[in-house]
This record gives structure tokens, C-alpha cells and sequence, in this order.
């Protein structure tokens, strides 16, 4: 009975479920989920514990692309899949990638707004971050690597004519569309269960209780108002939901009509969290997703199963479920050849057939052993002439492979290193980038410093032509019985602008010639808003004091 050990790899867990399948019954052997330190330990413990060490593994992407291309249906299959390669080398070109750097995948389906098209769903996946995915499980039997998002449809069974939203709250959310039985539509909202998790692990200082905490807590909703758990956590739980559904509401409108939404994910282990999505989306049917092949009256709690559902997509995946080609881990021709070629072929196993005919009515028995001692008769050498043919056409065809082998290991080995020399080129260019930007930023902080001196230099030079101006009107304009006793220059703020404001203290043993002054100084405009203040007498002198603002020439 075939096996596979699926397992969803994110920052600090691994999901884990252990499916096999025999004919149409497809049963959960082994589950959990397990928080990691070291992951390359964490996934020997899975191995370990679930028995997988002959076991077929399938596992998800991690950093994948999603883009979508509009191709005429006429195309045949070879046209269409350089239009596919035309358009990819466009989207990178347009990024500034190199489009040799990526591993790539592609799913067809109809185009549901123009009949005459097709809509092409194509995922690609860094090579060096599938590099370092791969060498995770460099020891183990890998058999599958896939885009989550296209896999975990494998779960449900879809009804024709009927439209679907399946919400995955892992790290991030990924929102899959299901239009008549076909994925048409992937989406990545950044908001996701890694938000709330790396909050309840500051408060807590460890992510299997922030996991605990969010399997223990209650949501409120219309249909409930009353609850247990650690309802105290919401605060930190709750935002990040409503984020998810008013982008979820965004995906909605562009659309067909939304039958039914699935809900699957770590964010599931929150209790209520189909009621709480119903009561945005009371025009859908909101429910969590259930495997396909669990039964309700089944002696299990499907709620434990619900919460690995990602692992159980991908173990289904391995299994021969969902579309074949988007499994990163399929291996071309080339790869083909070269594991072919590199067969070892026993002779010795290789067994003669035993013939049995009649010639001139004697029984001629020919046996598996041949004897080459003697002089050989005619069907000896007959045969011996076919064994050297075929001796021949094998060696020709073995060279022959080894040449062609060895060019394309040239040739992979010449776009590595290309590959390489680029990634090395984009560093230096991103460092000399970033260089260039911290002088950029240099030149335009001294810059703005020699602006700010170079206008306070010409304020001050301004100001002090004001300052000898003012001076010279009020000496043309004080009487000849009126003292100055003291002028101030101060500065005040008004509406965000500096203005200078003079103090003027005067004294007269008159008041109508400081009254006469005031006035001179009014008329003269030797200064705005002029105000002063009652005239004191202080012995023989009456003393008053003018304000007002320098004037700007």
C-alpha cells in the first residue's frame, strides 16, 4: 500500500501527516505538529517518529511567484509553451530578474471572460532558494515539491458549476479560487497567522504556547456570546482577521458568484472562526475545510486533522492527486537520460530462453548454455553474430549517451556559472547602489546645511540694513527735547516666521513731545504694529516705552 509523508515547512513548525492509499481509501496514518530550533533535526524526529525512512516525502515551496498570462486557445502545444517562456522573460525583464534563475511551472485553464483565450496560472520558485530547500531533505526520499496554494485542493471534491474560495491562514494567507472544478486564481495577503504568533510569543517567550494559547481562545461573534479560553489574547488575534477579511472581500468582487468559502490553516485552531467569517460573508456558505475522505462518524477528532490539513494536501500530492506538472520535483529528459545511463546492467542476471522447434522431424532443443569450447555449428555462430550486433549497438549507444551527457553537464555547468557571475554582479551593483545612495544622501544633508547657513547669512545682512535704517529715521524724526534711554532688538514667532521686534524706551521732562514722537514715529512707518505704553512721571521726566516690528525693506 503506497505512502507519503507530507510536510509543510514554515519559520518555527513543521506540519506533518503521514497519508497512504490503497485503491480509493485514503487513510491518516500519523500526524502532529512539531516547533523547531534546528530544522534539520526537527525533520529527523519526523522522520523517525512516523517510520518514513523508505517513505516518499512531499513537501511546499516557500518563496513562490505567481503570474498570469492570457494565450489564444488555437496555440499548439509547442507554441504555447514558448508564448509562456516569451512572457515570463518579459515579467523578468520588466523586474530586472534573470529569468535563468528560476525554477518554473505552469497550469492551463479556461479563460472564464473570453472563450477565445486560455488563462495561463505560472508559478516560479528562486533556484537558490529551492537549492536550499532541497538540501533540507538532501538525505531522504524526496518525492514532491509544491506550491501549497495549488495543492491544497486536493482536500475537497468540487461540485461542477460551482464557485469556490479555499482562505489558508498559515504564515502568510493565501486565498485560492475555484471556478466550475479548475483553479483560475491565486492570492498572497502578507497578514497571516505569523502576525499574531510572533505577538503572543513576546508576552510568552515561546511559540508553542503562543500555538497553545491561540487553540485555547474564543472569538465572539452574533451567533455567541458566551465563550472560554484565553479570551484576554483576542486583542492581538482579532486585527489581524479583520485585515484578512477585507482583502478577502477585495478578491471576492472580482469574481463570479462565491458559493461556498473554506476555511483551512493554522488559523482554524481558533475557536469560532467560521462564525466569525460568516458574519462577513452572509451572501457564501462559510465553513472549515474537511478532508475529503473523513467521515463524520468516524472515532476521530477531525478538528486534529483540520489543523495539519496543509501536510495532509501535500502527502496527497505525492500520492498522485492534483495536477501533475506543478511538482517542482518532476525530472526532465535530461535528468531522465542521466540516471538511465547511470545503470549498472549485470549480464549475469540476463538469462538465455530455452527454444524448442522441430527441423526435419528431429527435435532441436536450444538451452540456455551455449558451448564455445568446440568448433561451433551454424546456429552457434548465428547467434554469436547477433550477440556481438547487439554488443555493438549497446557500446555505440552508451558513448554516444556519454558525449551527449557530458555536453549537457557542460552546458548546466556553463549556465551555472552564469548564473553565479550574474548573482555576484547584482550584489556588487546593489552594494555600489547603496553606496551611492548613502553619498547621495550625504550631499544632500551638506547641502541643505550650506542652504540653512546661506539664508541665516543673508537674514542677517538683511537685518542689519533694516536695523541702520530704522536708526537713521528715528534720529531724523525725534524732537530735540525727547531722550533715548534705550533700544532693544528682540525675536518673536508669529505664524511660524521670525520677526524682529524693537523695544524703545523715551523720555521727555514734556509728555506732548514723547505724544509728538509717537506720532512722528507712525507716520514715518520706522516701524509696524506700533504700540506704547501711558507716559509715567519718574521725578522731573515722563517716561514711556514703543514696541512694533522692523519693517522689511
Amino acid at each position: 500500500m503506497p505512502s507519503c509523508l507530507g510536510m509543510y515547512v514554515q519559520d518555527n513548525l513543521i506540519k506533518y501527516a503521514k497519508v497512504s492509499k490503497d485503491h480509493d481509501k485514503i487513510k491518516v496514518d500519523s500526524f502532529g505538529v512539531k516547533f523547531y530550533e534546528n530544522i534539520n533535526e526537527a525533520i529527523k524526529q519526523v522522520v523517525e517518529e512516523t517510520y518514513s525512512y523508505k517513505t516518499p516525502i512531499s513537501i511546499n515551496l516557500e518563496q513562490e511567484i505567481y503570474n498570469y498570462f492570457d494565450m489564444f486557445a488555437l496555440l499548439n502545444k509547442t507554441d504555447l509553451q514558448k508564448a509562456i517562456k516569451t512572457e515570463f522573460d518579459a515579467f523578468c525583464q520588466d523586474k530586472g530578474y534573470n529569468p535563468n534563475a528560476f525554477e518554473k511551472r505552469s497550469a492551463v485553464v479556461p479563460n472564464i471572460d473570453d472563450k477565445q483565450k486560455l488563462k495561463v496560472i505560472h508559478v516560479s520558485e528562486n533556484k537558490i532558494e529551492f537549492s536550499k530547500m532541497l538540501q533540507l531533505f538532501s538525505g531522504y526520499k524526496l518525492a514532491a515539491v509544491s506550491p501549497i496554494s495549488m495543492t491544497i485542493s486536493n482536500l475537497k471534491e468540487f461540485e461542477p458549476k460551482q464557485n469556490y474560495l479555499i482562505v489558508n491562514i498559515e504564515d502568510q494567507t493565501t486565498v485560492t479560487t475555484i471556478i466550475d472544478q479548475q483553479i483560475y486564481n491565486i492570492e498572497t495577503i502578507p497578514q497571516g497567522s505569523k502576525e499574531f504568533l510572533e505577538k503572543l510569543n513576546m508576552i510568552e517567550n515561546s511559540y508553542s504556547k503562543a500555538y497553545e494559547i491561540c487553540k485555547n481562545s474564543t472569538i465572539y461573534t452574533m451567533e455567541t456570546t458566551e465563550g472560554t479560553g484565553n479570551n484576554e489574547y483576542l486583542q492581538y488575534i482579532v486585527p489581524t482577521l479583520y485585515k484578512i477579511v477585507q482583502e478577502i472581500q477585495k478578491i471576492k468582487e472580482r469574481f463570479p458568484k462565491i458559493d461556498n468559502i473554506y476555511l483551512t490553516g493554522m488559523g482554524t485552531v481558533i475557536n469560532n472562526i467560521d462564525l466569525y467569517f460568516k458574519e462577513y460573508f452572509k451572501e457564501s456558505k462559510v465553513e472549515i475545510l474537511k478532508p475529503f475522505f473523513l467521515e463524520d462518524k468516524m472515532n476521530i477528532n477531525i478538528k486534529d486533522y483540520i489543523e495539519v490539513n496543509s501536510a495532509i494536501a501535500l502527502a496527497l500530492q505525492g500520492l498522485g492527486l492534483g495536477i501533475k506538472n506543478l511538482n517542482f520535483m518532476k525530472r526532465d529528459w535530461k535528468t531522465e537520460l542521466k540516471t538511465l545511463l547511470s545503470s549498472d546492467v549485470n549480464m549475469k542476471d540476463i538469462k538465455m530462453p530455452k527454444f524448442n522447434f522441430k527441423l526435419k522431424n528431429k527435435n532441436v532443443n536450444l538451452k540456455s548454455k551455449v558451448d564455445l569450447s568446440g568448433e561451433l555449428d551454424r546456429v552457434e555462430r548465428l547467434l554469436l553474430r547477433d550477440c556481438a550486433v547487439v554488443l555493438i549497438v549497446i557500446i555505440m549507444y552508451s558513448v554516444g549517451s556519454s558525449i551527449l551527457v557530458k555536453q549537457i553537464n557542460a552546458k548546466i555547468k556553463e549556465t551555472d556559472d552564469v548564473t553565479l557571475y550574474a548573482n555576484s554582479q547584482l550584489s556588487l551593483a546593489n552594494s555600489d547602489s547603496s553606496k551611492v545612495n548613502e553619498r547621495t544622501k550625504d550631499y544632500q544633508k551638506y547641502k541643505t546645511n550650506l542652504e540653512n547657513v546661506s539664508s541665516a547669512i543673508e537674514t542677517k545682512r538683511s537685518r542689519k540694513n533694516q536695523i541702520t535704517t530704522m536708526l537713521n529715521k528715528i534720529v531724523y524724526n525725534i524732537p530735540k527735547e525727547v531722550q533715548l534711554t534705550e533700544i532693544k532688538n528682540t525675536e518673536t514667532t508669529d505664524s511660524g516666521k521670525t520677526v524682529q521686534h524693537i523695544i524703545i524706551h523715551a523720555q521727555s521732562t514734556k509728555y506732548e513731545q514723547l505724544a509728538y514722537f509717537k506720532a512722528k514715529m507712525k507716520n514715518a512707518n520706522v516701524l509696524d504694529n506700533i504700540t506704547s505704553t501711558e507716559g509715567q512721571k519718574d521725578g522731573e521726566y515722563v517716561k514711556i516705552i514703543i514696541e512694533g516690528d522692523l519693517k522689511t525693506y
